[in-house]
């Protein structure tokens, strides 16, 4: 690994630190390799690159630099906002989520889950803040048009403060509340007990969740194929022994597909102006009436317009994502540092990760032809990351991940579902979602968002 330049620099620029938002908040769980974390290749080599022209890929004018970002692909807008949701929930720390045996006694407290802890925290009894202390089974809401609870200050009260990061992460997390909301009132309308309502609501709510991971936003991402093949076949190469863990081959490489299908800027609600997520949308402060988000201009809803799209995975992300303001990134000593490409090419470098040519041969996959890759200057074999978004391009058109990204996330989401002694996979594989849908027999993202009728 190239050493930093100096002192200074090696502070600001830390390859496992989180991108800053402000003193104390971050976008991403920290990742560093032990516990929680691993390696799916631990016998690959890492990958060592000149720092300052690694850096260079994803500064301002640099080859990670797509400008406006207006192309279309043909996924829905809201899908990486939804990863990105997923993101956090599955590696959210869940020492201090899950402080009472109650709900805790079915799970490990250090394994990586998709079941909505952030949203749930430690339940009306560990976390009693997120809740309506007039009916402790339902999740307390904010503002009538659509923020979050938040304290005197405007600090959200939230499970997980990452989710309040920008306006697309608070509106799924109100959409969350709300469907919990009235899964309760379902439940108690069928007679459940009182004492039984968060819980079964809770559980259900997250078999849909896992239902619409394993059926909608996974197929979009890396294709039907895929899908189906890790679900009925099992995994390759993600092999937990015990525990599932996160790879970091996920984490810093592949599952950062998602930086690449931010577009320039969104329409949020009909007949509104356009924001950027950056610093337009940026969060952690009470939720402006005009940037709460109206979910059918970003999912396909039967009878509508269609809904925007997503930018094409490619490698490129849009001028808001490269020129981070100070007010996100904290003071940095260099301007690349305000590139959150530049800071996903550092961060593999930092935590060994091999390049993408040489994963591609251990899974016995054709890497990528220098044509293909279109690094114009760029010499050697190719990080990780950026890799992984050239294979999306030429392989998957831009709209989904290729055979190296798209198995390694295929695998790791797939199988943390698996693992999940509490989710329908591991409990009722046949199991099918009783929320009502737009459209008959495809529960999707939407309907959990926006719901039927």
């Amino acid at each position: 690994m190239a050493p930093a330049a100096s002192a200074t620099r090696s502070r600001v620029s830390q390859p496992a630190r989180d991108l800053c938002l402000a003193p104390g908040r971050t976008i991403d769980a920290p990742v560093v390799e032990g516990g929680r974390y691993g390696r799916m290749f631990p016998d690959l080599p890492s990958a060592s690159f000149d720092e300052d022209r690694l850096l260079a890929l994803g500064a301002d004018g640099g080859i990670c630099d797509g400008g406006d970002c207006d192309t279309e692909s043909h996924i829905e807008a809201g899908q990486p906002f939804f990863g990105q949701y997923l993101a956090h929930d599955i590696t959210a720390d869940r020492s201090p989520l899950r402080a009472h045996a109650e709900i805790n006694s079915l799970r490990n407290i250090r394994s990586p889950r998709a079941n909505l802890e952030a949203l749930f925290g430690g339940g009306p009894v560990g976390s009693p803040y997120l809740f309506d202390q007039r009916d402790p089974a339902m999740l307390l809401l904010g503002t009538p048009d659509g923020d979050l609870p938040r304290n005197q200050q405007g600090i959200a009260l939230i499970g997980d403060p990452r989710n309040d990061v920008h306006a697309f992460m608070t509106g799924i997390q109100v959409a969350f509340i709300r469907a919990h909301n009235r899964l309760v009132d379902r439940l108690r309308a069928d007679g459940v007990a009182e004492s039984n309502l968060f819980e079964d609501a809770r559980l259900a709510l997250n078999w849909h969740y896992q239902w619409v991971i394993l059926h909608d936003f996974l197929p979009n991402l890396v294709g039907n194929q895929m899908t189906a093949s890790v679900i009925n076949d099992g995994a390759r190469f993600y092999r937990p022994q015990g525990e599932p863990y996160i790879p970091v081959e996920f984490a810093d490489a592949a599952y950062r597909y998602g930086h690449s299908q931010i577009k320039g800027d969104y329409q949020v609600q009909p007949g509104g102006r356009r924001f950027s997520v950056f610093p337009d949308l940026g969060g952690f402060q009470p939720l402006a009436p005009e940037h709460v988000v109206d979910w059918r201009l970003l999912f396909d809803v039967p009878g509508r317009q269609p809904a925007q799209r997503a930018k094409p995975i490619d490698g490129t992300l849009p001028a808001s994502l490269i020129r981070l303001p100070e007010s996100i990134t904290g003071r940095v000593d260099l301007s690349a540092y305000r590139s959150l490409a530049a800071r996903d090419l550092q961060r593999g470098q930092g935590t060994g990760l091999p390049s993408g040519e040489s994963l591609a041969r251990a899974m016995g996959v054709v890497p990528l032809t220098r044509a293909e890759l279109a690094l114009a200057s760029w010499q050697g074999e190719t990080p990780l990351w950026l890799y992984i978004l050239r294979e999306a391009a030429v392989r998957g058109g831009g709209n989904h991940l290729g055979e190296v990204g798209g198995r390694i996330v295929a695998e790791v989401i797939v199988e943390v579902v698996r693992n999940d002694p509490e989710s329908y996979l591991a409990n009722n594989p046949s199991w099918q979602p009783t929320l009502p849908s737009h459209e008959a027999g495809a529960f999707k993202i939407r309907d959990l968002l926006v719901p039927a009728g």
